[in-house]
């Protein structure tokens, strides 16, 4: 537990040291060594080390003047070979060299200073005698001389005892390394004759333990043993407490259990050479030297030696990179520490309880992912139909009617007649394409309301719409969907009819009731754009409408009608007949007139805009009589508006029903009653125009039965139809200019004629107008509308 013994806000006082305290005055001091009653430096000067020794003055001399140099010893600077691959490497290679004393653990403490225990005091260490002898020599011992031990920053360990004569300085070993720490450690218990092993540190974390092995007999049995490892570094400081490595990276303070255990055998022929050799010991305590155990100190700089409190905790010094000291406690481990130990059924249950904790994690974090991998799919649905959403949205918004070929999500409609169990019935089929680039999943439906936009005057029949909903599961791009539903039945003359496609996507099966009423409750602005309603994103696609050319029934044409279209027959003649069979049986009963009385309205298109339009070739033009249209275009009239189905699709011709060469269609209509379409050629003018010009051709197209509702609704058809043909062929002047010449004026005089009697019958009953006056009046200017049609140009 690290404590700061200053505060960073407390200021430093300021010592003031005088010139007269000036010991030694040497230039590029390193370190400093208090040896007895000598003054050890190491200083680097001109590519040297010197390693020089001073007498300490006796008490009451002066300073200044009482330090005599005794000797000095110097050894050449080496900077090759290190490891200094990076720019930090060569920084740390700038780092003071490391200077100790080692003492043979049975010399005698000094009587100036305290005694010297086991342990570090001062820079000074004890070593047991053997691996003394081993390592400094035999001389060494036996004078009971203290060896300086210098840990140089290119990495040698170099020494040389003070009470020889004829001092000099040689390498124990080399690091390869700058020197961050050398001391000593007990690696058996008891301590019996001091520490047993020499530790050194290196900056890159090189460790190197020194400890006395067993020897082959012919080297005498004992030799020094070398045992090198790596520690994770970079190594900043450190310290060494008996069996244990405290050191600092920098971001982290790490203990370290030094390996215990004598280096049993060397190498032949080494003695105290270094151990390189591959015995299981040996990679035993390399191995050991991997398990560092962080104690969660970050930035410490420097180490002081460790000293143990009166409970026999641990107690480190450090200076941080910020200037704090702190102290550092560390609880007594090992097998004394007095924690409480477990019976061996207590801990198999421990053991148990562990495991099905683990279990429920593994069971909640499994529960976890399929709720995170749930809402994702969630979301990735969510955003795929905010942009189907927004597509349709903007094709709405932007006020243009594209095409259904160039619409997103586009949907057309097919008619067909069946008949089961002898009755007969109209069918819907809608096609649902999907032309953009994103799919349709689960949750969407296809959407159809039908509403009538006229009823039946048959009692108990009223008119409501009918709601079809069609879900599907996949819908990709580029595929089509395909639904039928019934229409109508026959006898049903509620044509035209409205069909509303839209497409609905259900918030309540990809959310649930709760998620989709926050998600509904959580803005107006998005649930009013979207149109939410109950849960639901409603999208409108296009509306259709189903009129009396779809619902018709078209005969296929007999020989006898065949023989009758292929006669030629003047215009004039057909004109009389036409009317002889309208008035036909006037002079006889009111009621059997009515029954046969026929019923025709017709509609004129310009040759030029169905030659523009239809893409048929241009006629050739005779200059001494008028245009004359092609043979086919009254043909290619009558197929393009049988062929044309809800939505503008292409539905094609419907069978044999126009023959060949032929310009009259059979037909029954939803009603039950006979219907015929007849395209003839005319030409329109010939009575007010100049010969140079001639008339203008036009195309007929007449519709008659003997229903006057079908007839209406055909005549209805018919001209919404060409009005898709007036939006695909633009306005030409010339056509303009020539009606003016055309003698047409009159015909729209008799329209604001007719227009002034449609208002006078509006006038109510009381004013006198009875219902019977006014319905024939509506009749009779309806009659005229149809029978003087305008020209369509």
């Amino acid at each position: 537990t690290p404590d700061a013994l200053a505060d960073d806000s407390s200021r430093a006082a300021v010592l003031e040291i005088s010139s007269d305290r000036l010991a030694v005055g040497e230039e590029g001091v390193c370190s400093v060594l208090l040896v007895g009653a000598g003054l050890l430096t190491l200083s680097q000067r001109d590519a040297l080390w010197w390693l020089t020794l001073y007498k300490v003055p006796i008490s009451g001399q002066s300073p200044a003047s009482s330090y005599e140099k005794l000797t000095e010893l110097s050894v050449p600077v080496v900077s090759a070979g290190l490891h200094a691959d990076t720019e930090g490497d060569q920084k740390r290679l700038g780092r003071r060299p490391v200077l100790i004393c080692v003492h043979s653990s049975d010399e005698p403490p000094p009587s100036s200073s305290s005694a010297l225990s086991s342990s570090s005091q001062d820079g000074h260490y004890r070593l047991e005698p053997v691996l003394f002898k081993l390592l400094f020599g035999v001389d060494a011992a036996l004078v009971k001389s203290p060896i300086i031990l210098c840990g140089l920053p290119d990495g040698r360990l170099c020494f040389f005892p003070l009470r020889l004569p004829g001092l000099r300085v040689r390498v124990l070993h080399s690091l390869e390394q700058p020197v961050v720490l050398i001391g000593t450690s007990v690696v058996t218990e008891p301590d019996v004759g001091g520490p047993q092993c020499l530790v050194a540190v290196g900056a890159l974390g090189r460790v190197v333990l020194v400890r006395t092995g067993e020897g082959r007999p012919e080297l005498g049995g004992k030799v020094a043993g070398f045992t090198e490892g790596c520690v994770s570094g970079p190594v900043v400081c450190g310290c060494v407490d008996r069996e244990r490595l405290y050191y600092s990276t920098g971001s982290d303070l790490l203990a370290l259990d030094l390996p215990g255990g004598p280096a049993e055998r060397a190498g032949p022929g080494r003695g105290d050479a270094v151990d390189h050799g591959e015995d299981t010991s040996t990679k035993t305590a390399a191995a050991a030297l991997q398990s560092s155990v962080s104690l969660n100190v970050c930035r410490v700089i420097a180490l002081a030696e460790p000293t143990h409190n009166t409970a026999g905790a641990v107690e480190l010094v450090g200076l941080s990179a910020r200037g704090r000291l702190q102290r550092i406690t560390l609880p007594n481990g090992g097998e004394d520490t007095g924690l409480p130990r477990l019976p061996s059924a207590q801990v198999g249950q421990r053991v148990r309880d562990l495991l099905a904790a683990i279990g429920d994690v593994c069971e909640r974090a499994s529960v976890l992912k399929s709720n995170i991998q749930s809402k994702n799919q969630i979301l990735r649905h969510l955003n795929q139909v905010l942009n189907i959403s927004f597509l349709l949205l903007d094709n709405k918004n932007s006020g243009e009617q594209l095409p259904v070929q160039e619409k997103p999500i586009s949907c057309r409609a097919v008619t067909r007649w069946s008949r089961l169990l002898q009755k007969d019935s109209l069918n819907l089929t809608c096609v649902l394409e999907n032309s953009s680039p994103y799919g349709l999943d689960r949750g969407w439906r296809f959407s159809v309301t039908v509403f009538p936009l006229s009823y039946s005057n048959a009692a108990g029949v009223e008119k409501s719409s009918r709601t079809f909903s069609f879900p599907f599961l996949h819908l990709h791009p580029g595929e089509t969907l395909e639904v039928s539903l019934p229409l109508a039945a026959a006898g049903d003359t509620s044509f035209p009819v409205t069909l509303s496609c839209s497409l609905i996507f259900s918030l309540n099966s990809l959310l649930g009731e709760e998620e989709a009423s926050r998600l509904l409750a959580s803005g107006d602005s998005v649930k009013s754009r979207l149109g939410l309603d109950s849960s639901c994103v409603s999208l409108a696609l296009d509306t259709l409408t189903v009129d009396w050319l779809d619902a018709l029934q078209v005969n296929r044409p007999t020989a006898s009608h065949r023989n009758m279209t292929s006669q030629p027959t003047d215009s004039i003649q057909a004109f009389l007949s036409t009317r002889q069979v309208r008035w036909s049986g006037r002079g006889e009963g009111r009621a059997e007139s009515a029954e046969r009385e026929q019923y025709s309205a017709s509609v004129r298109v310009s040759s030029e805009l169905l030659s523009a339009t239809l893409a048929l070739k241009t006629p050739d033009v005779d200059a001494q009589g008028p245009e004359v249209a092609p043979p086919s275009l009254c043909i290619s009239l009558l197929d393009w508006l049988l062929s044309q189905g809800p939505g503008g699709g292409e539905t094609g011709p419907r069978g044999d029903a126009i023959a060949r060469g032929s310009s009259v269609v059979h037909a029954q209509g939803p009603d039950g009653h006979a219907v015929k379409l007849t395209a003839k050629e005319v030409n329109v003018g010939e009575e007010s125009v100049e010969k140079a010009e001639g008339p203008l051709a036009a195309v007929e197209v007449q519709v008659e039965s003997s229903s006057m509702a079908a007839v209406c609704g055909l005549h209805h058809a018919v001209l919404r139809r060409v009005q898709t043909l007036l939006q695909r062929d633009p306005e030409k002047a010339a056509s303009t200019l020539r009606v003016e010449r055309l003698g047409l004026r009159q015909t729209l005089q008799r329209a604001e004629g007719l227009l002034q009697e449609i208002q006078q019958c509006r006038i109510p009953e009381a004013f006198g107008v009875s219902r019977g006056r006014m319905t024939q009046s509506l009749l009779s200017v309806y009659r005229q509308l149809r029978e003087n049609p305008l020209l369509i140009i």
